[in-house]
């Protein structure tokens, strides 16, 4: 039942910091899940969010059903995506009673203006951290600068082309030349 209610109130503090989505909150996900509480290596909240990219619905809360349900199951899986919702959740509805206002009223206007920087300075740092933590050899390396350099060609050319479609692109991509890599080397040592 701890776990259950900490799993909650982790999970509620986090979705309290959820400007700017999914990729903005993964540095708080990493700082409270892998840092403070141990719940997941590096390397396990790598591949959650690969899948949770891969997967329908938003990342934040697909991470949170991950490390809910690795540390506690099913009920873990639902304590942790109900805390991760629950903040957005009263937030969103407060703002619906009084949206016509919301907007107007200025101090609010120039807070969601620091909140935007803020959340990129977050994107980044997230980034930065899986760039970090991402295998060093070359195919790694091509991949990303493949990646960045397709993503600028769209963004310049205001292209409209799916980030889910270059994901699975460079999946196939990869697992073919892991493929073929894995051929070659199995080639070489039926002839030794």
């Amino acid at each position: 039942m701890k776990l259950l209610l900490e799993l909650f109130i982790t999970f509620c503090k986090i979705g309290s910091f959820t400007f700017g989505g999914g990729y903005a909150i993964i540095s708080l996900i990493e700082e409270n899940c892998i840092e403070k509480k141990k719940w997941i290596s590096h390397e396990d909240m790598m591949n959650v969010t690969v899948i949770a990219e891969s997967t329908p619905g938003p990342i934040a809360i697909n991470c949170a059903t991950f490390i809910g349900y690795k540390q506690a199951g099913l009920i873990g899986a639902v304590i942790s995506t109900l805390g991760m919702v629950f903040p957005s959740f009263i937030v969103i509805f407060i703002i619906s009673i009084f949206f016509d206002n919301f907007l107007k009223i200025q101090w609010i206007a120039h807070a969601l203006k620091g909140i935007k920087i803020y959340v990129g300075i977050l994107i980044l740092n997230a980034a930065v951290t899986m760039l970090k933590k991402m295998p060093k050899n070359k195919l790694s390396w091509g991949i990303v600068f493949c990646a960045a350099m397709m993503m600028l060609l769209i963004f310049l050319f205001s292209l409209r082309i799916s980030s889910v479609l270059l994901m699975l692109f460079f999946g196939v991509f990869s697992l073919v030349f892991m493929l073929i890599t894995e051929n070659k080397r199995g080639k070489r040592g039926d002839k030794k």
